[in-house]
């Protein structure tokens, strides 16, 4: 348990830095963004599998192919989503909307799992995840409303929905993914997170080269007014893609197959507060000051929420 929490604090960490990314570069295109992000990940798992080659040949044809989906949901359409909405709203309704992930994960795991009596995670009664997952809802709640007090009202309502369509998208592509994940770690527990991890990267990068590839020439063919291939920033779009594809990329998601092996999912879903909370840290850093008070209050509900959500539970011994 403390093991898996401590993979899932590290894979929020990891993750937080992606919700910055899109506020560094406003002038580069989300699709871009997603594309470069997707290749520099790519290309850093290229050596990485080559260093773990034994492990990563383990891997058969049909285990590419659970990669190169989970590649193209969890990743592409899912940071794709996620840069355009905070292009079109702004940060705090997106923020808002994705920080639901902890709750949806939860509720659609133990939706799922209460059908399959053999399943680990089914032994998790509603009324042993309903207070964690209130807190954690009461905490969002909180943190979100003060990002929205903070921005004061929209003057592009039409923008704003279009974002708020967006997350929703962003959010269906990261429910599935960590629930599709973790099936294929449980039912490969001989496999190594790390290898998994890299095959990912590995998977993604052709996906992540045709679509770059083809936004350079739809953006020739449409005339966009965009310095190609780097754009207008070159250093600053490679830097940052690298980093957040090492980091976020690569590195949080071996953090989080280390997680997702080691807790049901059910639960490791509520750990996803740890990217809003994550997130959450590096936007104030950004802003140079502290969060407000409503905040400050959200962020101590999402910590209960967790908590609760991680304390320890007595054993029930049935004799026959």
């Amino acid at each position: 348990m403390l093991t898996g929490t401590l993979f899932a604090l590290a894979a929020g960490l990891m993750w937080g830095l992606v919700f910055i990314g899109p506020l560094l570069l406003p002038d580069y295109p989300p699709a871009l963004q997603s594309f470069g992000r997707y290749l520099a990940f790519g290309l850093i798992a290229l050596p990485l599998a080559w260093l773990d080659r034994g492990r990563v040949a383990q891997l058969s044809r049909a285990d590419w192919i659970e990669a190169a989906k989970l590649g193209l949901v969890g990743n592409i359409v899912y940071y794709l989503f996620l840069a355009s909405a905070i292009a079109q709203a702004g940060g705090p309704l997106p923020t808002m909307i994705i920080g639901t992930l902890p709750v949806v994960i939860a509720v659609c795991s133990r939706l799922r799992d209460g059908l399959a009596p053999d399943r680990r995670d089914a032994g998790l009664p509603w009324r042993q995840l309903a207070p964690s997952l209130l807190l954690i809802a009461a905490g969002i709640a909180c943190v979100n409303q003060a990002e929205l007090d903070r921005a004061g009202p929209a003057a592009d309502l039409a923008g704003h929905s279009r974002g708020a369509l967006l997350a929703l998208g962003a959010v269906a592509c990261w429910t599935w993914y960590p629930m599709r994940n973790a099936d294929w770690l449980r039912h490969h527990p001989d496999r190594s997170p790390r290898a998994w991890a890299t095959a990912q990267g590995v998977a993604t990068l052709p996906l992540a080269l045709l679509g770059y590839g083809g936004f350079w020439v739809w953006g020739a063919v449409s005339g966009l007014a965009l310095e190609m291939p780097l754009g207008p920033r070159p250093a600053v779009f490679v830097g940052l893609m690298l980093a957040i594809g090492l980091f976020a990329s690569w590195l949080g998601t071996l953090c989080w197959n280390e997680a997702s092996q080691r807790l049901p999912t059910a639960l490791v879903g509520q750990l996803i507060v740890f990217e809003t909370l994550a997130a959450l840290a590096y936007a104030q850093l950004l802003r140079g000051h502290w969060p407000p008070l409503l905040a400050g209050v959200g962020v101590l509900l999402l910590i209960a929420g967790v908590s609760w959500a991680l304390r320890p539970q007595p054993i029930v011994v049935v004799v026959r």
